[in-house]
């Protein structure tokens, strides 16, 4: 499991490289990754220092790169 968690993290890295900041939606919808897997992979970047969360409204998180 570890490893495809690592795996997607690398998938939505250069999601984000590539599209700039982006809502977990987006990416979902875009790269055809579940939620589940997509929020996992953004656990794994942030615990890595390689992305910034900002909440928008209260609500909203756009995930852009470091």
């Amino acid at each position: 499991m570890v490893e495809i968690i690592g795996q997607t993290a690398g998938k939505v890295w250069k999601f984000l490289e590539d599209n700039g900041t982006a809502t977990v939606n987006k990416i979902t919808n875009e790269t055809g990754l579940s939620k589940n897997d997509v929020q996992r992979a953004i656990g794994w970047l942030a615990r890595e220092e390689k992305i910034i969360i900002e909440m928008v409204n209260g609500r909203i998180e756009n995930i852009s790169l470091v």
